[in-house]
């Protein structure tokens, strides 16, 4: 989970699809016009015959996507024949739509026919040699650094143990390598048996894994939890009685049909949308924020100059990842860097630590927020210097509320509220803030995690605005 070189390799792969398609025309068009004595009369010259080809290079992403050609059952499996069909159709479908669009909207894109026969053999063989360099070049990588793999943990008494430890052996392209086996004897072949553990978790203290494959059906949630817990890609390779009543996404592991149980749907593709709107509309927001800043600066720092107007503080994101999060400094530099209970005893006043844990962590008049504080609190500005942390990378503009460390001890699902990056905003903020109970904030995070896209990221966002204007739920 916490690599993602199946993601990695099918952008480049993307990307190798879109050179090998464009150099196809490129090339059919140069045999027509200098390898074929026959005349011919083209309206469009080869610069903008290949540009406007390679402008249509989404479409012809989309139908490889459909054609099933980005997935890893398809780009992983050890016999290339699946593939080699797919990329001939896709070859043919390709050149009809393009054939399609020329008809109805260009009308001089394929003026003599052979280009177009010439492309869709091209494209072919092209697309064939881009994927096989690419496969190589990754193979390579594996097999004499190690890197771009992710290493399985197989727990499980089943023949299917044996099977995949057999694919992961004898096809180390796909990407995997054997971190531990948690099975019975007979399940484990001679060579891997030094990799063989008594329990899970002596699997789990030992080794640094990203997956777990299960392979029987005993203690699945307990196999599932510790997934959860170490932040780990959660398998379930399941029997043949129950392959037909599976929930979940199925892969094929090799030959064998294996269940990806996923924690959030905010994985793979998903997370480079997300990273994509984060950079372009966060840091849109964040060039919009400097004028207000600078504003915002200069008051904290002149009612303070002994003070920086900035205050920092650690908090942790996706995989427990620790971030440094910026804010405008908004409490009293006497009380920086304390816990609540010790500014509490600090200023003398002891009886507001229990007020202030039953209230959800908050107290109306909190003497150890300045009155420009409260302003700014109040408002939301003393958060506009996460715009950076958003353009960074540290958090996301929509997530769940990013937790001081010490306050995992009352969350009891910390490893989910950890399996995504936390976030500027997010669904319990948008809910009522300070109006709903710690338990329900906890919960709606939860439901964030679980039911994620980007359509829901947008409604919080401009959920968001409504709730800053009318300081719904800011105290």
């Amino acid at each position: 989970m916490k690599k993602d070189s199946g993601l990695i390799f099918r952008l480049f792969l993307m990307l190798g699809d879109a050179a090998a398609i464009t150099f196809s025309f490129a090339f059919a068009y140069y045999i027509r016009t200098h390898l074929d004595s026959r005349p011919y009369f083209f309206i469009a010259e080869q610069l903008d015959f290949t540009l406007t080809i390679f402008a249509l290079i989404p479409v012809w992403w989309i139908i490889l996507a459909v054609l099933g050609l980005y997935r890893n059952s398809i780009i992983l499996n050890r016999h290339r024949s699946p593939e080699l069909l797919r990329l001939f159709i896709a070859s043919i479908v390709g050149i009809m739509t393009i054939i399609t669009y020329d008809f109805f909207y260009q009308n001089n894109l394929f003026p003599v026919r052979t280009v177009a026969i010439w492309a869709t053999i091209l494209c072919f063989i092209f697309l064939v040699i881009a994927r096989t360099f690419i496969r190589r070049i990754r193979y390579l990588i594996i097999v004499r650094t190690h890197r771009a793999t992710q290493r399985v943990i197989i727990v499980g008494n089943s023949k299917n143990t044996e099977h995949l430890l057999e694919y992961i052996a004898d096809f180390p392209e796909a990407g995997y390598r054997l971190a531990g086996v948690v099975s019975n004897l007979k399940n484990v072949p001679e060579i891997f048996r030094k990799r063989r553990f008594s329990s899970l978790k002596d699997a789990l203290a030992h080794t640094r894994a990203d997956i777990i494959f299960q392979t029987d059906e005993v203690q699945t949630e307990y196999v599932y939890g510790q997934a959860v817990a170490n932040h780990m890609l959660y398998y379930f390779v399941p029997s043949d009685s129950t392959l037909s009543s599976h929930i979940g996404s199925m892969e094929l592991i090799g030959d064998t049909p294996a269940i990806l149980v996923k924690v959030t749907p905010l994985m793979g593709g998903a997370r480079v949308a997300k990273r994509a709107m984060d950079i372009i509309i966060g840091g849109l927001l964040f060039i919009l924020a400097l004028i207000p800043m600078v504003v915002i600066w200069l008051i904290v720092k002149l009612s303070d100059p002994k003070h920086p107007a900035f205050y920092s503080e650690y908090r942790l994101s996706r995989y427990n990842q620790k971030v440094r999060i910026y804010k405008f400094r908004s409490m009293n530099p006497v009380y920086s860097g304390l816990s609540p209970e010790e500014a509490f005893i600090k200023m003398g006043k002891p009886e507001l630590i229990e007020k202030y844990r039953k209230n959800g962590d908050f107290l109306k008049n909190d003497p150890r927020i300045t009155k420009i504080g409260r302003f700014l609190r109040a408002t939301s500005l003393d958060e506009l210097p996460q715009l950076w942390n958003v353009v960074k990378g540290d958090i996301s503009l929509v997530g769940p509320r990013a937790l001081v460390p010490g306050e995992l001890r009352n969350y009891g699902d910390r490893s989910l509220l950890l399996s995504v990056k936390s976030g500027l905003t997010g669904l319990a903020q948008v809910s009522g803030r300070r109006d709903i109970s710690f338990e329900e904030r906890r919960a709606l995070d939860i439901y964030y995690i679980q039911n994620w896209s980007l359509l829901f990221d947008f409604q919080i966002l401009l959920r968001t605005v409504g709730v800053v204007l009318f300081r719904k739920g800011a105290k």
